[in-house]
């Protein structure tokens, strides 16, 4: 393959469709030289990079009910819903290890997305920019992973990062302007769904007083989403892009806590990659 990117829209918890068709792809050995991720989405690339078979499955699904990993006692020891230590030290490093070494010597191009609180405009950081330091990755990915209210803001080099969805929440534009011809777009809302404009402006303004960027960037996220959807709808129409998205709306919430739901959705993915598989093949 060539000039085709994986585009990866984030989503929290819903990001365990995302990891259905991942796993899927890794089965059939099929590994696109470019992907971009934001949020979850970056966090599901990483472990297919690494070539990790149901990782983000047994991370996403598997800890979900562990107080160290999602919860409100996480908010007074590390200001963040997820436990930082425990999601970007203990798992990788530790309970679930990361396979760095494969990450790192892949020749697969990727992206991850993040959100500049200053500009409000995204910020990407490519994984050979890294230079195959494992905190750095981590950092960045936690970056872009970090949701606006429920995790502190992160400091990469003299950035000041947030979650990659708030400013370019489905990067097909920088898949296009990298050069890539066509684009695989991986959703996790399904058909017809539209995103509706952020109501509590006021909210941002107060807690992130100094960060106007950042404040213009939630109220205009809405309209950011909605365009790329209409420019992947007519780029699908022209052949240049193949989306798949939840054929289902099981209707789970980005911080959902019930396995039984995060299963379901995981094997809708894993299931909707296999039933257009072959239609896939022959688009590619």
């Amino acid at each position: 393959m060539k000039d085709i990117g994986l585009v990866l829209e984030g989503g929290g918890l819903r990001g365990v469709y995302t990891a259905g068709i991942l796993d899927f792809f890794l089965e059939k050995s099929l590994h696109f030289p470019y992907i971009i991720g934001v949020s979850a989405g970056a966090c599901n690339a990483a472990s297919y990079i690494s070539k990790q078979f149901e990782r983000n499955k047994r991370i996403n699904i598997g800890y979900v009910r562990d107080h160290r990993y999602l919860s409100y006692r996480n908010m007074i020891k590390e200001r963040s819903l997820f436990g930082i230590d425990f999601v970007y030290n203990r798992i990788p490093n530790e309970l679930d290890p990361f396979d760095y070494d494969t990450f790192f010597s892949s020749e697969q191009k990727f992206v991850i997305g993040a959100t500049d609180c200053v500009t409000g405009e995204p910020f990407y950081v490519e994984k050979n920019q890294c230079f195959k330091d494992n905190d750095e990755i981590l950092k960045i990915i936690r970056a872009s992973s970090s949701l606006p209210f429920v995790a502190p803001v992160v400091k990469y080099n003299d950035y000041n990062l947030l979650d990659g969805g708030i400013s370019d929440p489905i990067p097909l534009k920088k898949s296009i302007n990298d050069g890539n011809k066509k684009h695989v777009v991986i959703l996790t809302r399904p058909d017809g769904y539209r995103k509706e404009a952020f109501k509590r402006k006021w909210v941002v303004d107060r807690v992130y007083s100094k960060y106007k960027g950042l404040s213009k960037a939630m109220v205009s996220r809405h309209d950011v989403y909605n365009k790329t959807l209409d420019l992947a709808g007519d780029m699908e129409k022209e052949g240049n892009v193949f989306i798949l998205r939840p054929s289902e709306d099981l209707q789970v919430d980005r911080l959902e806590k019930r396995p039984e739901k995060l299963y379901r959705l995981y094997d809708l993915g894993y299931e909707d990659a296999k039933k257009n598989y072959e239609r896939l093949k022959a688009w590619l």
